[in-house]
């Protein structure tokens, strides 16, 4: 009997969305990773975009707003490439995310007019490599699988010391995962070939595993209807198929079917509400939909649907978000290059639209958890309970009360399960579902001990600490934007440029007037280009600095912008003076060499406020200072047992901090001691480091490596460096040291690395949580550079708060970052405090070294015909509403009456001037006065443009028939068509002029057209008499000249 039964859902038809329905602005990029690169809750959608290296996700909302439109926006997640992503079953706003900077983040997601918050609520670090896959479980809140390179572990939001889980290692990369739709197992497909079906509340051991697959390449693996596991992948010919599993039984599949060549992943969905199966390729336009059944046949394809683009990623939407009056039963979205195609999935029926059918939408299951990861870990298997999608019937959810989130973490694994289990017992989650139960929120009268049911308002602060707490820290500046200035301003054609210079060596260095850059030439050349003459470089030689041997360091004095100091393999120091204009020809012959060191030197860096002051480190692992008036060195500090990364003087002038490959961070007091004051530990790894004094000197910012080799960042406070970084941040996988430049009027640091093609850009705070991620800039192509100019390069008008000089392989290209701001007219005095002169001595080399110290002198960047904007004046507020008096006041007829005729006059003009039909023979004053105020009686009915538009209309009407009237020669009644009416039509309006508009739209409504009802209503009826009336003085001043012929015919004969 079952091979006869019909599906009611056989007829279902796939509906591509109109263009202007469409997601666009969607740059989506190509990445290799497991995720299906979109996803969609109820109410928005996440997908991975080509920006940030792929670490940057788009998102969109799921429905249009008020103006038919979605606006899209972008979200920082990651320092790399997000290779998966999951909208919690319970929360539309919950979004987990994973990477390959081997870290799982949890968001919170805000209303996409609002800004998005730069911080993450949770980070969890797997510790086992690239992450590909994140899934949250269906029945239980907080509870998350991570798919790691070769195995999968279960982790629990609440607690979040270690995973719950770590199941048995794969033998290959993991490919997919897959709960069950109850939430008791976990299915995995692998490159191995094999599917594993595990139960990691039991054991760490698949309980049912088999080589089942034919390929090892890409596949994906999903739960369908009861026991049943549904793949996708590849055959031994390299056709892609779905096949259909029993769980129980892994040995042979139930059934397949195959759907062609091609290289694409095969990405399946499934609707467990009509078990319908959507399968779309990767890279191709076809979406075929399958009906799953538990027999006979087990796959039966339903419809094919074919797009115009290429598939980049599809995701379901949620039941709860679909359109069930319209009988939709299925909504895909597919992602593509530029933009999104919702794709609606509906079963035709008659009484669409206007009728809720129960067959085609069973109750579905809802949004409250379950229960908790705890009950959940514990044994429990409830099942989430069910509502239904009748738009009558739907319970409306309460807006759950904002609570406080927790500080940014960062776990890594690492602890049993007993100890987990301890933890999760007496913790709380930062992640609960506002409608779970497991997790109470915290409510003001639960602290104050108040019993009265009233809880007192939150003062301003405290709402705003609150609304900081819930969106996470902000920074002013985290829309930075970096743009590469117009091309009139490039040096290129740079031609033998050295690319190897050390990694102590910043690359190129620049001051207000020029730039200097190593050559790849024998002799340790170092070509000087003038600023002030940007342009093409000419194909011949230019003029250089010759050191004679290689260059290891050099750095321009940053109160002589005609002093370049290089530090070269030799152990030498060499003071080049360049002279006015440029390089006119090579210079061979330094003004100063200054020699100590007994090996090659690392690093050379000019003092901040006293001039003439030098300080350099040496593989001799010492650290000298300089005097250039002298030549002479005046002091060599000790301490360090291996290669000095970086060095970097304190802002008032008075220590210097140093990091070290020996893994120590050192601050030294140059003037007291040759030993440091400080040590404490720095970052564990050993490919390089630099260092910085941020905010004011209170803390030392250290940008390294850690045992992993993954670049990071960390803050040390400088009162106390035993205790170890107060804040860490990863950044990336990358050879590169970042190089930091630190802009103290805004506490700002830009990174970058040499070879890199981004640069990364932080605010950093003296509190929690320290560093603010901004957005990043990316060049088009890799830079070997990037050097800042003092802060009088920028231009305030454009809100440039930074203008550094970007090298490239055979170009010098300046960049500029700007903060986006409205009123641009004013000086933004919140962006752009007081700069210090640091171009000009505070004092000389001399007298620090005698023990005085010294301050720079600090200046305004405000132009004199701007005003602050916080001086500005204050818009006054425009009323979005009339006071509630206008709509209370009631009118009484004769006012309503009086207002449209108003109106109605107001329209029409001045009634003075002369009206254009006045110049034309017409009918009688009398007779048109009579009509008219038939007319307006008639136009009081009328609102608005339609009785305009009617009385233009009457207006062309009466000019045509009084034009007419003066033409010439002889006129037959039966041909006449002067006001478009037939005789027998006007005589037939003229007898039922009488009547009401009501009675002659019931009676003759074969008189009038159905669609000019719409022009005016009842007065288009008495236009028509108006029309009529003139149609018959047309036929009877005819007849009338007929006579007149035929009479003097008959005196003539």
């Amino acid at each position: 009997m079952n091979r006869f039964k019909t599906s009611k859902f056989k007829n279902t038809t796939p509906k591509i969305a109109k263009k202007d329905e469409w997601i666009n602005n969607v740059r989506a990029g190509s990445f290799a990773s497991q995720g299906n690169h979109i996803k969609a809750s109820s109410k928005l959608v996440a997908f991975n975009t080509e920006q940030a290296g792929g670490g940057m996700l788009g998102l969109s909302s799921v429905q249009p707003g008020s103006d038919g439109q979605r606006a899209v926006t972008q979200i920082s997640c990651h320092s790399d490439l997000v290779t998966d992503m999951d909208f919690s079953p319970f929360d539309d706003s919950l979004l987990a995310t994973c990477s390959v900077d081997e870290t799982v983040k949890l968001w919170r997601l805000c209303d996409l007019a609002q800004e998005q918050s730069s911080s993450s609520e949770l980070t969890l670090r797997p510790g086992q490599g690239r992450l590909e896959l994140v899934l949250f479980h269906p029945t239980s809140s907080g509870l998350l699988a991570v798919g790691t390179t070769k195995s999968a572990q279960i982790w629990d939001t609440n607690c979040q010391e270690a995973p719950l889980a770590v199941l048995e290692q794969h033998g290959d990369q993991v490919q997919s995962l897959g709960w069950k739709l109850d939430g008791s197992l976990l299915a995995s497909s692998c490159k191995d070939k094999m599917i594993r079906v595990f139960d990691p509340r039991a054991q760490l051991a698949p309980v049912q595993s088999a080589k089942s697959l034919q390929s090892n390449k890409d596949s994906r693996i999903l739960w369908t209807k009861d026991d049943l596991l549904l793949t996708t992948g590849f055959d031994t010919m390299r056709s892609r198929e779905a096949r259909l599993w029993d769980s129980r039984k892994l040995t042979s599949s139930l059934g397949s079917v195959s759907l062609g060549t091609s290289s694409g992943t095969l990405i399946p969905l499934f609707d467990e509400d009509t078990g319908l199966l959507l399968l779309a390729g990767m890279g191709n336009t076809g979406i075929d939909c399958f009906e799953v059944s538990s027999s006979e046949p087990f796959l039966s394809q339903v419809s094919h649907c074919l797009t115009d683009t290429s598939t980049k990623g599809v995701a379901l939407v949620p039941k709860l978000a679909l359109d069930v009056m319209s009988c939709e039963v299925v909504r895909v979205l597919q992602l593509t290059d530029s933009c999104i195609l919702p794709i609606s999935y509906q079963v035709p029926r008659k009484n669409s639209g206007h009728e809720f059918h129960d067959d085609l939408h069973p109750d579905t299951v809802g949004t409250t958890p379950a229960m908790s990861a705890e009950e959940w870990w514990k044994g429990g298997n409830k099942q989430v309970e069910r509502v239904s999608l009748h738009p009558d019937k739907r319970a409306k959810q309460k807006a759950a009360p904002a609570k406080q989130t927790p500080a940014k973490k960062e776990v890594a694994s690492g602890g049993s399960k007993e100890d987990q289990a301890r933890d999760c017992s007496t913790s709380s989650s930062p992640l609960s579902t506002p409608s779970s139960s497991a997790a109470p929120s915290r409510s003001p009268s639960s602290t104050s001990g108040l019993s009265s049911g009233f809880v007192p308002s939150p003062s301003p602060s405290q709402s705003a600490k609150a609304f900081q707490n819930l969106m996470g820290p902000t920074s002013k500046f985290r829309h930075i934007q970096g743009t590469v200035m117009h091309r009139d301003t490039h040096i290129t054609n740079i031609r033998g440029l050295n690319l190897t210079t050390p990694g102590e060596c910043d690359g190129f260095c620049v001051n207000r007037q020029r730039v200097a850059v190593p050559l790849a030439i024998s002799g340790g050349q170092i070509a000087v280009f003038e600023r002030s003459q940007p342009g093409k470089l000419p194909d011949t030689a230019l003029p250089t600095i010759q050191n004679s041997v290689n260059v290891a360091d050099f750095a321009w004095d940053p109160f002589d912008t005609h002093r370049l100091a290089v530090a070269g393999d030799d152990a030498k120091i060499r003071v080049w003076q360049v002279p006015e204009g440029g390089l006119k020809e090579t210079l061979t012959e330094p003004k100063i060499i200054m020699q100590g060191h007994t090996e090659k030197i690392y690093s050379i860096t000019f003092h901040p406020l006293a001039s003439g002051l030098l300080v350099s480190s040496s593989y001799d692992l010492t650290v000298r200072l300089w005097n250039l008036e002298t030549g002479k060195q005046v002091k060599v500090l000790d301490g360090h047992q291996d290669q000095v990364f970086g060095m970097a003087w304190s802002p008032d002038g008075k220590l210097l901090a140093t990091v070290c490959k020996d893994g120590k961070v050192r601050i030294y007091d140059p003037r007291k001691s040759t030993s440091p004051v400080q040590e404490g530990p720095g970052p564990e790894g050993h490919r390089g480091a630099r260092v910085v004094w941020v905010c004011d000197g209170k803390y030392l910012m250290v940008s390294g490596f850690d045992s992993r080799s993954e670049r990071g960042l960390y803050l040390y406070s400088a009162s106390s460096l035993s205790s170890g970084a107060v804040s860490s941040v990863p950044v990336n996988v990358s050879p590169s040291t970042l190089i930091p430049y630190y802009d103290p009027d805004t506490s700002v640091v830009i990174l970058t690395g040499k070879g890199d093609t981004r640069v990364y850009i932080y605010e950093i705070v003296p509190e929690d949580p320290y560093f603010i991620e901004c957005s990043s800039f990316n060049s088009p192509e890799p830079h070997k550079g990037l050097a800042f100019l003092p802060k009088t390069e920028c231009n305030v008008r454009d809100v440039e708060v930074a203008v550094g000089l970007m090298l490239t392989k055979t170009t010098i290209e300046p960049v500029a970052f700007k903060v986006p701001r409205v009123k641009k007219e004013f000086f933004q005095d919140d962006v752009y405090s007081d700069t210090a002169v640091w171009w000009e001595p505070a004092l000389t080399g001399s007298a620090w070294l005698s023990g005085s110290n010294g301050q720079h002198k600090k200046i305004s960047l405000k132009p004199k015909d701007m005003t602050p904007v916080s001086e500005a004046p204050k818009e006054a507020p425009v009323r979005k509403y009339l006071p509630s008096s206008v709509y209370l006041e009631e009118k009484t007829d004769e006012q309503k009456k009086d207002e449209l005729l108003n109106a109605m006059v107001a329209k029409l003009g001045n009634m003075d001037d002369p009206l254009p039909q006045e110049s034309y023979e017409g009918v009688d004053e009398d007779e048109w006065a009579k009509y008219l105020a038939q007319i307006v009686v008639m136009g009081v009915q009328v609102v608005g443009r339609a009785f305009a538009r009617a009385l233009r209309q009457e207006y062309a009407a009466s000019q045509a028939a009084a034009q007419a009237r003066g033409r010439s020669g002889q006129e037959s009644a039966a041909a006449s068509s002067i006001t478009g009416i037939s005789l027998q039509e006007a005589q037939q309006i003229l007898n039922i002029s009488k009547l009401s508009p009501e009675e002659i739209q019931k009676n003759y409504e074969h008189l009038f057209k159905v669609n000019d009802k719409s022009v005016g209503g009842s007065f288009y009826l008495q236009s028509k008499v108006v029309r009529a009336k003139e149609r018959l003085d047309e036929e009877l001043s005819i007849q009338k000249k007929e006579e007149k012929q035929q009479s003097q015919q008959n005196t003539e004969t």
